[in-house]
């Protein structure tokens, strides 16, 4: 039977859709691999976008070096901690590559990592639940030293690596840390980090020291491997640039030490010290206190100025120098004269010398300048003139910025409106400088009168290309005085320091000449007022060393500090000039003053000799003699013959009779043993150091089996004792009150111009010696 055939509707329908779809899909696969393209996209660029890798390849800042090459600050090798949590990473169950325990790998790395566990489960448990390959742990997982990073891998905690990063280090610790400043690392917009100057020359100079990332470009397959003989596009990183400074490390280090020493003995409230070259301008030290440490930010307060440059400041009675060397230019100064000092009247306004105004009757203008008088500058302004002086002012630089090569520097402010303006500026007060501004101007006092502009950028250079971008070399910023001026300026300021009256006795050294000017400057309040009390100024020191031929020039300001009953506040700017100046000096290898004349004598045997004559023949050659006896014959000797001895040394003879107990001041332990050993007599050496005192004078007889005991100093301890004994009868230039007493004060009057500066030194002022 012929069945009949029906048509499926159905079927031709479903026929037609499955065969136009294969037609369309036939016709787009056609159309991509004609085009290459979907939707406008590059299919090539899609799929090397998905398989293509890039690495940034970071950069090295430059490092920051002084003078000699030795670092100062540079970047160091560390790590950051990182958890992958995808559990895809891991190819092998013996094998994970993600973490797997969440809070045992917490548990493990709070204690590294000094953060909470619940912390770091918190951030694990979060990159978990958002599907994030891997998570980081903020700070506390960056700068991982190397040996930390090894404890670390010892703990094999799975998923948890550890990538290469670089840490900005300053291996000096708290030194120039306002100069040189800091760098942090900061996240950029596309989660890099980058290291970032943001103080100083850190700041100052990034651009530069920053350098230029470069990038590696490879491809790899689905799980991040390397394809096999794919190729990989290298563009190297360009490292920053070095920034050489002017700055020497020992002398910083020296400033460093000596400004510690004070800041925890006297705490004050600031410090500014600037070593630089007169010469040739170049800054070798520069420091404030309180100060940081760069590599923690600890100790760094709301002030960010490098005080050196950017605080003005009363400049107190160093300004006395500048004056002093405008008059001798000018043919102004005898220093043979005499004056009234005690106090000086001009129009409404007195002044008065800084002992309350009682001065020290009729003296020499040199001996008024050695004392640091007030009115010895008044009378010397009359006979230089007040325009005159204002000239020289601005010759020597002062209320103009010097351009040295750091930003934010002050210009200070000189007034010269009224009359009493000029008065006041002759001796320091009123208006205002900068250190580095003191610095300049000494400078034509200690190069012969040539000013020498000062500068801490020694060259800037890319230690790979070898290409210096900057260098810089001394330039002269003027000609204010004379060659023959600025010897004589230095030899009457060598005078403040060796006089008997001089205001800056404290300041000597042992085997350097030393030309300087001490100031105590007021110090405004909060309310525009100055402050008030023994040691509420600025104490300051302007010196150079040797004073025939300057090497070193230095500024010392000392703010403020909390001082014993017996010191004035000469003692800490002393105390830190005093040993920056004499191991800077010795460092250099500068001879010291005595060095060419120093005599020697090659010692006989005088055994059996009469003492007198070989007393009278050593004498003659410049040694003391001390014969331990009554006797006449020499029976030992120290040294002992064929020794040499310098020009000044003490030779010991042994003589039979009664001991003759000598003065031991200055004894070393050495020739205080040697003379137990001859004489026979027994001393009792307490201390290290030179002999200072003993308990029995010299001459006095020696009761037998008794001892003499002898106190030892240390040369620190004996200079701490010269600057509290011996001060009577030298003025004291500390605790008296401004001595300008106003009576009808122009109008607009500043209240700076209205009172005197207080000069101190290390004497104790009349009345007190008369308690």
């Amino acid at each position: 039977m012929k069945k009949k055939f029906r048509f499926q509707w159905g079927a031709f329908l479903l026929f037609l859709v499955f065969a136009g779809l294969f037609f369309l899909l036939t016709a787009r696969i056609v159309t991509i691999q004609a085009t290459g393209s979907v939707e406008g996209q590059e299919l090539a660029a899609r799929a090397a976008a998905k398989y293509s890798q890039e690495e940034v390849l970071t950069a090295k800042r430059g490092k920051i070096l002084d003078r000699n090459g030795e670092v100062i600050a540079e970047d160091t090798l560390t790590y950051k901690v990182v958890a992958v949590v995808d559990e895809s990473a891991t190819q092998k169950a013996s094998n994970p590559r993600h973490v797997t325990d969440v809070e045992h790998t917490a548990e493990v790395l709070s204690d590294y990592l000094d953060t909470p566990e619940d912390k770091l489960i918190s951030i694990l448990n979060s990159g978990i639940e958002k599907d994030r390959y891997q998570v980081e742990f903020g700070v506390a997982g960056r700068e991982i030293s190397h040996t930390k990073m090894l404890e670390m891998k010892e703990e094999k905690l799975p998923g948890v690596l550890f990538v290469r990063d670089l840490k900005r280090l300053y291996p000096n610790g708290s030194f120039a840390s306002h100069l040189i400043g800091f760098a942090l690392k900061e996240e950029q917009k596309d989660g890099q980090m980058v290291t970032k100057g943001k103080m100083g020359l850190e700041a100052i100079h990034d651009e530069v020291l920053t350098g230029k990332n470069g990038k590696m470009e490879f491809s790899t397959d689905k799980w991040g491997f390397l394809l096999p003989n794919s190729e990989s596009v290298v563009t190297p990183a360009v490292d920053g640039s070095n920034v050489q400074l002017t700055l020497d490390k020992t002398l910083q280090n020296f400033l460093e030490d000596a400004m510690s020493s004070v800041q925890e003995e006297y705490s004050p409230k600031r410090m500014i010290a600037v070593i630089a070259d007169p010469k040739t301008g170049e800054i070798l030290g520069m420091s404030q206190r309180p100060t940081f440490n760069p590599n923690t930010r600890e100790g760094l307060s709301d002030n960010w100025l490098n005080e050196s440059i950017e605080l003005t400041i009363e400049p107190g009675s160093p300004m006395k120098m500048f004056t002093l060397a405008s008059a001798i230019e000018e043919g102004k100064w005898d220093p043979d004269a005499y004056y009234e000092s005690g106090t000086y009247t001009l129009l409404d306004r007195t002044i008065g010398d800084h002992n309350s105004g009682r001065g020290w009757g009729s003296i020499t203008f040199l001996e008024g300048f050695q004392r640091s008088s007030n009115v010895s500058m008044a009378y010397l302004l009359e006979r230089l003139g007040p325009e005159n002086l204002m000239r020289y002012i601005d010759a020597f630089g002062f209320g103009e910025k010097t351009g040295i090569d750091l930003p934010n520097e002050a210009s200070g402010t000189i007034l010269d409106k009224w009359p009493i303006d000029r008065l006041t500026m002759s001796y320091g007060q009123g208006s205002t400088v900068t250190p580095v501004q003191m610095i300049q101007a000494a400078s034509a006092i200690a190069n012969d009168g040539t000013m020498m502009q000062p500068y801490v950028i020694d060259q800037i250079k890319n230690p790979d290309t070898g290409e210096v971008t900057k260098k810089s070399e001394p330039t002269k910023a003027g000609n204010p005085i004379s060659a023959k001026t600025a010897k004589q300026v230095r030899e009457i300021l060598a005078s403040t320091v060796t006089s008997e009256a001089g205001s800056a006795r404290g300041f000597a050294l042992q085997d350097y000449t030393v030309a300087g000017k001490t100031g105590t400057a007021q110090v405004p309040g909060e309310n525009g007022l100055y402050k008030t009390g023994r040691n509420k100024y600025l104490f300051s020191f302007l010196g150079m060393a040797p004073a025939e031929d300057p090497e070193l020039l230095i500024y010392i300001g000392v703010q403020e500090p909390e001082l014993p009953a017996d010191e004035y506040g000469s003692v800490p700017v002393a105390k830190i000039f005093t040993s920056v100046m004499e191991n800077g000096l010795k460092y250099m290898n500068i001879k010291p003053k005595n060095a060419e004349t120093v005599k020697k004598a090659e010692l006989e045997d005088y055994t059996g000799l009469e003492s007198a004559k070989v007393a009278e023949q050593l004498t003659a050659k410049g040694l003391k003699v001390i014969s331990t006896g009554a006797a006449s014959k020499v029976e030992g000797q120290y040294p002992q013959a064929g020794e040499t001895i310098v020009e000044g040394g003490t030779v010991i003879l042994k003589t039979a009779g009664e001991t003759a107990l000598p003065d031991f001041t200055a004894w070393s332990k050495r020739d205080l043993l040697a003379f137990q050993s001859l004489s026979g007599i027994s001393l009792e050496i307490v201390g290290e150091g030179y002999a200072a005192s003993q308990s029995l004078t010299p001459g006095s007889a020696i009761t037998e089996g008794e001892p003499v005991v002898v106190q030892m100093l240390t040369p620190e301890e004996s200079f701490q004792v010269q600057m509290t004994d011996g001060m009577e009868g030298i003025p004291e230039e500390e605790t008296a009150e401004p001595e300008v007493v106003p009576e009808t004060p122009p109008a607009d009057e500043s209240a700076e111009g209205e009172s005197a500066e207080t000069e101190q030194n290390e004497q104790a002022p009349a009345e007190d010696s008369a308690q």
